[in-house]
């Protein structure tokens, strides 16, 4: 029996949050059901509530420094769940991912240099290259429709690295939005292409706590020293746990000057101390989150279960591209439309729901939308019966 209920709906309207209160500011409508944004309306389970309790008790929020049993939390489940030791002297702790990755940017490039990327991906990646003046370059998965499943070219990755001079690549792993978990043999294919072209490599492992089946997370720290040699790793709770808000995040290189590039940087922004309840939070969530992970896994696999078993029985057009990691399910609609912006007047005109469409993914996955299935079961069925009464005769 479950310890946890991931099927009580909590309104999260009036508390500022973006997925359900600026619906006004960003759609100028409110009548929208939000699947978009990648956060959870999952509640912290009352262990780590208590500890926040405990700390908000105190009353005093001054400057805050991670000591020992903030490293010691942070080894311990990486040790646990991926296999890996995290030292303190290799870490620094950041308010988030976007911002590390734009702080990564600066630390291995030059302006006008050129960081890869691989489309469509997470949108923030080229947004914060492009806005730190540097030239983004796609080498694009490969979407193969026979086997419903995305790969690496990676010849065209070798070549647009040496026709651009590429200096960085961003990679995410595992994979936003189209939910691959790379495996060791392809990540290892992708580091030796970065070593023979002196690319360092940004690893935005946020989502790796979200892997399903048979699929395992491989990390790029666990590949073999030389690939950690040239590797800024990106992790923090916020996925994992629900957190984004509380703001903290970790990044890890065992390459000493290449942490102190960073770190310059991170100086350069004026950014200093981390929250005091994002550490207490993290600290809390690594050291007693485990079962409620676990039992979260099961209820979010019976949700992509459930998304799966719809679309076959009532929507076979759209089809489900079977994620192996993360909670954003990767939907096609080609079969339904050709024009994505006919798609947007459908999804938010006639179904109601508010998602991501696969434009802001890359240009080549128009037709695509992200959905995010973090919610409790109800919230999907009512979604999903209005994508059917949206798209039952098309």
């Amino acid at each position: 029996m479950s310890k946890y209920d991931f099927d009580k709906i909590v309104d999260r309207r009036g508390t500022s949050c973006i997925k359900y209160d600026f619906q006004q500011e960003r759609k100028h409508r409110d009548d929208l059901l939000p699947l978009w944004v990648a956060d959870m309306d999952f509640p912290l389970p009352e262990e780590i509530l208590e500890d926040l309790h405990k700390r908000v008790d105190h009353g005093i929020f001054g400057y805050t420094d991670p000591k020992e049993d903030y490293f010691e939390a942070l080894s311990g489940w990486y040790r646990r769940r991926q296999g890996f030791e995290i030292k303190a002297e290799d870490t620094f702790v950041t308010p988030g991912i976007v911002y590390s990755i734009a702080l990564a940017v600066r630390a291995c490039t030059e302006e006008g240099d050129s960081v890869i990327i691989q489309e469509p991906v997470y949108y923030p990646f080229r947004s914060t290259i492009q806005q730190n003046k540097r030239k983004c370059v796609s080498s694009n998965l490969v979407f193969d429709r026979e086997k419903g499943k995305y790969f690496i070219d990676f010849e065209d990755f070798e070549q647009k690295i040496v026709d651009n001079k590429v200096k960085l690549f961003i990679l995410c792993s595992p994979h936003n939005p189209v939910g691959r978990v790379w495996t060791r043999q392809e990540l290892t294919r992708l580091g030796d292409i970065c070593l023979k072209h002196d690319v360092k490599i940004f690893a935005d492992e946020i989502h790796s706590d979200f892997v399903y089946g048979d699929n395992k997370h491989t990390s790029f720290l666990t590949l073999g020293d030389k690939y950690a040699d040239i590797t800024i790793l990106g992790i923090s709770p916020s996925k994992t746990f629900n957190i984004a808000g509380l703001q903290v995040a970790n990044v890890i290189s065992r390459n000493k000057e290449l942490l102190d590039k960073f770190k310059l940087q991170n100086d350069a922004a004026g950014y200093s101390q981390g929250g005091a309840l994002g550490m207490v939070a993290a600290i809390s969530c690594y050291n007693k989150g485990e079962q409620w992970v676990e039992e979260l896994l099961q209820y979010l696999q019976g949700n992509i279960s459930y998304i799966r078993d719809f679309l076959k029985e009532k929507l076979p057009k759209i089809e489900l591209i079977e994620p192996e990691g993360t909670y954003l399910i990767w939907l096609d609609f080609s079969k339904v439309t050709g024009d994505y912006r006919e798609l947007k007047r459908l999804i938010e005109d006639e179904a109601k729901l508010w998602l991501d469409g696969g434009v802001i993914f890359g240009r080549e996955s128009a037709l695509f939308e992200r959905i995010n299935v973090a919610c409790p079961r109800a919230t999907l069925e009512t979604a999903m019966n209005r994508l059917y009464e949206a798209f039952k005769d098309r």
